[in-house]
C-alpha cells in the first residue's frame, strides 16, 4: 500500500533506542543493496523488541523527494522483518515510481514511521499532529501517517475528508457511516535528521 509523500513530525514518545534506530534504518538500506545484488540477508530479529509485530512504513527520498513510499497497515509480522520487506517493496514496487537503480540506492534517504495498533476513534477526537488515519467504507480503505496534515497545514476537517479521499469515498463519507480509526507513528531516520539539523528541532 503506497502513500503520498510524508514528512517528519513530532512524536510524543521514543519507544525505539537510537541503536535500535540506526540498527533500523540500515537494515532497510541493506534490504535494497542487497535485493539489488542478488543476495539474501538475515531477516532473524536481533532482539525481543524488535520481534515484536508492527505496522511499519518505509519511504525514500532522493535528492530530498520522494522516490518510493510502502508500508503495511497491521501488525503482521516482526518490525525487523517489515522494516526490510517495506524498504525493498517501496524501493521495487511503489507502481508510482520506476524501480530503484543501483547508483540510486546508495543516494537514498530513508524515513520510518512503525505504526501503533489503529484503534476506533470519534470524529472530534482526532488530533492533527498525534493521529494518523484509516477511513474504511464498502471495501475502500484509505489510510494518511499522522505527518501528511502537520506538512499540509490541514485542519482536523480536511485531514477527515482528505482520508477519505484517499479512499476513494466522498470526502463526507466519514458523516455517513464510514469506519474510523486512528493510531500512532514514532517517525524517524535520516530524512527527519537532516531537517532537525536545519530547523535546531530536537
Amino acid at each position: 500500500m503506497s502513500l503520498p509523500r510524508p514528512s517528519c513530525a513530532a512524536v510524543e514518545f521514543s519507544e525505539f533506542s537510537a541503536d535500535e534506530r540506526t540498527l533500523l534504518v540500515r537494515l532497510a538500506h541493506d534490504a535494497i543493496v542487497s535485493a539489488l545484488e542478488g543476495r539474501e540477508i538475515p531477516l532473524d530479529p536481533p532482539s525481543v523488541h524488535m520481534a515484536e509485530p508492527r505496522g511499519v512504513f518505509t519511504s525514500l527520498y532522493l535528492h530530498g523527494e520522494l522516490r518510493g513510499c510502502v508500508g503495511y497497515v497491521f501488525p503482521s509480522c516482526p518490525v525487523y522483518r517489515a522494516v526490510a520487506e517495506t524498504a525493498r517493496a517501496a524501493a521495487f514496487e511503489d507502481n508510482r515510481f520506476s524501480p530503484v537503480t543501483d547508483g540510486e540506492a546508495r543516494a537514498l534517504e530513508i524515513e520510518l514511521s512503525i505504526l501503533s495498533p489503529p484503534r476506533p476513534i470519534r470524529a472530534e477526537g482526532v488530533e492533527v499532529g498525534r493521529h494518523g488515519l484509516l477511513i474504511s467504507m464498502g471495501g475502500h480503505r484509505g489510510l494518511l501517517l499522522p505527518q501528511v496534515p502537520v506538512e499540509q497545514r490541514w485542519d482536523r476537517l480536511t485531514f477527515l475528508e482528505q482520508t477519505c479521499r484517499k479512499a476513494g469515498l466522498p470526502r463526507d463519507a466519514w458523516q455517513r457511516g464510514a469506519s474510523i480509526e486512528a493510531f500512532t507513528a514514532e517517525v524517524f531516520g535520516e530524512k527527519q535528521a537532516h531537517k532537525n539539523q536545519g530547523t535546531g528541532a530536537v
